[in-house]
């Protein structure tokens, strides 16, 4: 308890006010409550932060205690305390091992070690066996709070280095919590539980070891990072597990290569070599996206790749997105003729010959450039402008992730350039036309988020909160209330971000459309009101798939490889079963065609069965099967991917049938 003796009031969720001497804890405050609260508590919400049930609370607040039933907050708690009783059990086995960092992240935690022998697979079933013997031993969790000097000195005479350097990153005003379980102790900010025993020791799982520089910096030691997943029961912990493993068999990297879709390279880091079958699927989806764009009142333009830095500056987005662009730098005074080599190593470095450009990261300011050719009326607009841009961003090679995160991509990118009265109108179009064009790619359902102002941002706070209300209003006036995403915002205006949810209940973010009065301002682009004045146009920024490289690694997985049918880059075989039927087979492949439908034929000296299952590898939907029967009564004997029935159809209406499925879904 502090000194402090005097009065506090804490205010509960159902608004009931409670007075407690200053320095009361939330674990007594719990037991006041009842005594089953005080047994089932496990920590408490103070003030909107999260406290341990053993911190004292010092001010009137508003409280809520937390039991094993509130997830948010168990899960919380329960990984934080395994990364502690990890980093115990490991320096318990290795005893001349170094912790340094343990944090919490979704669905589990880490840890980061120094230490001389690299661990195995193996160590990690040691570690979750001297874990489980620690939880088992329902060691009470302490803690104490440590000035800066006590502390330094504490882990100086341990030989703890990177302890001591956390401490010194830490502000000097911020209170160094100092932790204990049994006599192993870390330095860490809580909450915590109140003892080993109340993590459920069958409810978690030592995934993996990686490499991990100390602070994220390359030139500082190497440390081995073990990740763990955890979670409040033991079924929980089992359904995650099974979606791991179902997400590995629809891996877009595994499935990717078993049916030759793309690949990459070390000489071309985070960019994609596309295979024909792999290019199949995108041109597809991009002519998909066309046709839906000039049908929503679109035109389409196209705009370059490489652009001087002086309107990156004019934009502000070398100012706020510098690191993540690709710079050039070019010498202006190379000739053809009598040009080598050692005289552009020369004049590369002198600033009178040499350019500046970036691969441009985003499109809209090269949108805002065509827009401003030429006077606009009020008339024109809204003006719906879009593009396939091909952008290039700096990811760090730690973030690549097949095709889902790149360096180079292709947005389906537009911007639609609008009146301020207009916003509302225009927001509830294109949600129409996002939910169409979803609903056609089979995803019925989404979720929106609502990002405001990120902490670096452009524009003043008065434009930001007239750029923010217009949003929230029209994705009101469109009947959806978005889910808040505070600081997610572009650097340049508020943003809806539409997440799609998969076939195992992963989310992935891909739309979105923000509204933007700062890059208009900057860019200086104008239209002529009804009154005869220059006025500025409000610029919508939008994408619906997001990037095509990213939304096709999420149709694959979505689909576990067994795309719709439209889609799918190869359509049908037509495998022969016999040598004779081959002139037949070449006749079924020609009537498919026509019909337009994406046919080839497999004559190979080969079984029938072994062909089936080369191709359902490939994941190619529909196999057609011909031998000597079929030749003589014109028919096909099907198969369906995934399916074990066969069925023999007359060739004429299995090419109409097919020719249906091969139609993309707006132009049914």
């Amino acid at each position: 308890m502090a000194q402090d003796s005097h009065e506090i009031t804490l205010t509960l969720p159902d608004g009931n006010a409670r007075t407690y001497t200053a320095g009361i804890t939330a674990g007594e405050v719990a037991a006041d409550i009842s005594k089953s609260l005080g047994k089932k508590a496990i920590s408490a919400t103070v003030n909107g932060a999260h406290f341990d049930l053993a911190w004292p609370i010092d001010a009137d607040a508003a409280i809520a205690i937390h039991t094993m039933a509130d997830e948010e907050q168990a899960n919380e708690l329960v990984r934080h305390d395994l990364a502690h009783i990890m980093a115990r059990a490991v320096q318990e086995i290795w005893p001349d091992t170094q912790v340094t960092i343990g944090p919490v992240i979704k669905d589990g935690w880490y840890y980061d070690f120094d230490r001389k022998e690299p661990f195995t697979p193996e160590d990690l079933g040691l570690i979750e066996k001297k874990m489980k013997e620690i939880i088992n031993k329902r060691d009470p969790v302490r803690t104490e709070v440590w000035d800066r000097a006590r502390a330094i000195k504490h882990y100086e005479d341990k030989g703890e280095p990177y302890k001591v350097e956390l401490i010194d990153a830490i502000h000097g005003d911020e209170p160094l919590r100092m932790y204990w379980h049994g006599d192993w102790q870390d330095l860490c900010r809580g909450p915590h539980l109140q003892h080993t025993g109340q993590v459920p020791g069958d409810a978690f799982k030592l995934m993996s070891i990686a490499g991990a520089y100390w602070r994220g910096d390359s030139n500082r030691a190497m440390l081995q990072r073990i990740y763990g997943v955890a979670f409040t029961g033991k079924e929980k912990l089992r359904a995650h597990l099974n979606m791991l493993e179902e997400a590995a068999k629809r891996d877009h990297r595994k499935l990717g290569r078993e049916m030759d879709l793309f690949h990459m390279q070390e000489e071309a880091p985070g960019q994609i070599f596309w295979h024909p079958n792999g290019w199949i699927i995108y041109t597809e989806l991009q002519d998909f996206v066309r046709r839906k764009q000039r049908k929503g009142g679109y035109v389409e333009v196209n705009t370059p790749q490489v652009v001087d830095r002086k309107l990156w500056e004019k934009s502000g987005h070398w100012e706020k997105f510098q690191e993540s662009m690709f710079i050039v730098e070019v010498d202006e005074s190379r000739t053809e003729e009598g040009d080598n080599a050692q005289d552009f190593d020369e004049r590369q470095n002198d600033p009178k010959h040499t350019r500046v450009n970036a691969l441009k990261p985003m499109n809209c300011p090269c949108h805002v450039q065509i827009f401003n050719q030429g006077l606009k009326s009020y008339r024109e607009l809204p003006l719906r402008m879009a593009e396939f841009g091909s952008c290039a961003r700096y990811e760090p090679s730690g973030a690549l992730h097949g095709i889902m995160r790149v360096r180079g991509f292709t947005q389906d990118d537009g911007h639609i350039f609008c009146r301020e009265d207009q916003i509302e109108s225009e927001t509830a179009i294109y949600i129409e036309f996002l939910s169409s064009l979803y609903r056609d790619l089979g995803f019925t359902e989404f979720k929106v988020k609502f990002s405001d102002r990120p902490e670096k941002r452009a524009g003043t706070d008065e434009t930001w909160d007239k750029a923010e209300a217009a949003l929230l209003s029209a994705t009101r006036a469109a009947g959806i209330e978005p889910e808040l995403n505070p600081g997610e915002g572009a650097f340049y205006g508020p943003k809806l971000e539409f997440v799609l949810t998969d076939a195992i209940g992963r989310d992935w973010q891909c739309g979105t459309h923000q509204v933007d009065f700062v890059l208009p301002e900057r860019l200086d682009a104008s239209y002529i009101g009804e009154d005869g004045a220059k006025h500025r146009p409000v610029m919508l920024h939008r994408a619906t798939l997001g990037s095509f490289e990213r939304f096709i690694g999420i149709l694959i997985e979505e689909h576990a490889g067994k795309l719709p049918f439209w889609l799918a880059p190869r359509q049908v075989v037509v495998a022969s079963i016999t040598s004779e039927a081959d002139d037949y087979v070449m006749e079924v492949v020609e009537t498919l065609q026509n019909a337009g439908v994406r046919a080839e034929a497999d004559m190979r000296n080969e079984k029938i069965n072994y062909k089936v299952r080369e191709h359902s590898v490939g994941k190619v939907p529909v196999i057609l099967a011909v031998g000597a029967r079929e030749v003589e009564d014109k028919t096909v004997s099907v198969r369906r991917l995934g399916e074990k029935q066969t069925s023999v159809q007359a060739l004429s209406d299995v090419a109409t049938g097919l020719a249906a499925e091969a139609t993309p879904p707006d132009l049914r």
